[in-house]
């Protein structure tokens, strides 16, 4: 597929279920081609806080277990980062989730 492809299903298969969360949630996604998959969790001030995945995968479905641990309540961005084993073509899309202790 095109850039435009592997954008729009990016884009539109980043759902997180249940938000807010507490303690854990799944995070959900699809990947249109075999890509290199970084998926990082930052708080809101930008600083990273964890790496949830980091690998090259399969085009495919899937899920994530994220569980909050010590994290403090409050909002998190999650970054998913996406690049084509084919053509190295990159995606990135971000995501709010809220944490509730």
């Amino acid at each position: 597929g095109d850039h435009r492809d592997l954008h729009s299903s990016l884009h539109d298969a980043l759902p997180i279920y249940p938000n807010p969360f507490n303690p854990t949630t799944k995070i959900n996604y699809s990947i249109p081609v075999d890509s290199k998959v970084t998926v990082e969790l930052y708080d809101i001030t930008g600083q990273k806080v964890a790496t949830l995945f980091n690998g090259d995968i399969k085009a495919g479905y899937y899920n994530l277990d994220f569980a909050a641990g010590n994290l403090a309540s409050g909002v998190y961005i999650y970054r998913l980062s996406a690049s084509s084993l084919a053509d190295g073509k990159t995606f990135v899309s971000s995501k709010k989730m809220m944490l509730l202790k």
